[in-house]
């Protein structure tokens, strides 16, 4: 965190010559925390929709490329030296995650075999678990919780996403949505 209020700081002393002011870059870091929270609300909210609107494999290829899009935006801010491009980037990362842990359970129960359904949704509950602990090792100082590769580290999903863009399309649709919305049943078996 001290990081990115530092980089904070120095772009606006850079853009407007004076320092910021204590409070006001508390309330800055405070809005890039929390606007990933807000992000997935909606991300919630929209997943039903989505994925009743255009299956769940689509709507989670939609979301890697808004997750690809939030961690361009916060990968580059340092770069481009612009504190808004983290705000609009945590912001796209929550929606995706809001999207994703609605669809990605319910796609991969959906798609497994009848035997395996219980296992399969259970795995996705640990290896969210497992990626909250591999952020937290890569995080650590010697690792990518630098100055200079902070911005890295808050990119790092976006491997995952472009994975999973890369490999999804070799999946198959959901059957309840072939034949709930496309009425095919033959697709379904």
């Amino acid at each position: 965190s001290q990081y990115i209020k530092k980089f904070i700081n120095e772009t606006w002393l850079e853009r407007y010559g004076s320092a910021l002011p204590r409070k006001t870059l508390t309330l800055l870091w405070s809005v890039i925390v929390s606007v990933y929270c807000v992000g997935g609300v909606i991300g919630c909210l929209c997943s039903g929709y989505l994925t009743a609107k255009f299956g769940k494999k689509k709507c989670l290829l939609l979301n890697d490329v808004i997750l690809i899009t939030a961690t361009l935006h916060t990968g580059f801010s340092r770069r481009a030296k612009s504190f808004e491009m983290i705000l609009v980037g945590r912001f796209l990362e929550g929606i995706g995650a809001g999207i994703h842990v609605n669809a990605h359970v319910q796609y991969a129960g959906e798609i497994s075999p009848k035997k395996l359904r219980g296992f399969v949704n259970v795995t996705a509950t640990v290896f969210l678990a497992l990626g909250k602990t591999v952020a937290r090792i890569l995080g650590l100082r010697y690792l990518l919780g630098t100055e200079d590769m902070w911005n890295v580290l808050l990119s790092f999903s976006g491997l995952v996403a472009f994975i999973q863009l890369l490999f999804l399309p070799f999946f198959p649709e959901s059957p309840p949505y072939l034949l709930l919305q496309k009425e095919d049943k033959a697709g379904c078996l």
